[in-house]
């Protein structure tokens, strides 16, 4: 029989606090957003921009909580259980801003406006096309990808200097 050494708890979270900090343990953070209505949300996020439902909880026989993505993007929606909790004391979508980085924002923008969705003109702002508009329960979501076209520069006066060209 081999004999072990016995090894110390201290060494022992010593030794996992050295391994947590020298790992990519932190991957992603993932927009939570409280939402009225689950089923009017999954709509929006699924049917008109285009994500995936990943991860679901359904404790009572509907969805309250799930995970939804689109390529590397994330983000997880919850309805209040009870009154508690409702989404009439808090006001949603106030100073928040979620900024999707994309390759070609105004090929999303055209997919979106495929599907019937009313978005504001698209813009340049920092040096990306940024295409804005909220979600219904009114957090603003913004589609962006880099570009060298002027800074406010509209969509529409964009598209006329490349017909030009």
């Amino acid at each position: 029989m081999r004999s072990h050494k016995s090894v110390k708890p201290n060494k022992i979270l010593s030794i996992m606090d050295d391994y947590l900090k020298n790992s990519l343990n932190v991957r992603q953070a993932v927009p939570f957003f409280m939402v009225a209505n689950m089923g009017k949300s999954l709509n929006f996020y699924i049917t008109q921009l285009g994500f995936e439902l990943k991860n679901k909880w359904e404790p009572r026989g509907k969805i309250e909580w799930c995970w939804l993505q689109r390529n590397s993007v994330s983000i997880m929606l919850q309805e209040p259980r009870n009154n508690e909790t409702s989404n009439e004391d808090m006001p949603n979508g106030k100073g928040v801003s979620i900024c999707f980085q994309c390759i070609d924002a105004l090929a999303l923008y055209h997919e979106f406006i495929a599907k019937g969705i009313i978005i504001k003109e698209p813009f340049v702002g920092n040096n990306m096309w940024v295409i804005k508009y909220s979600d219904p329960d009114s957090y603003w979501l913004d589609f962006e990808s880099p570009t060298d076209t002027p800074e406010e520069t509209k969509y529409s006066e964009w598209l006329k200097t490349t017909k030009n060209k």
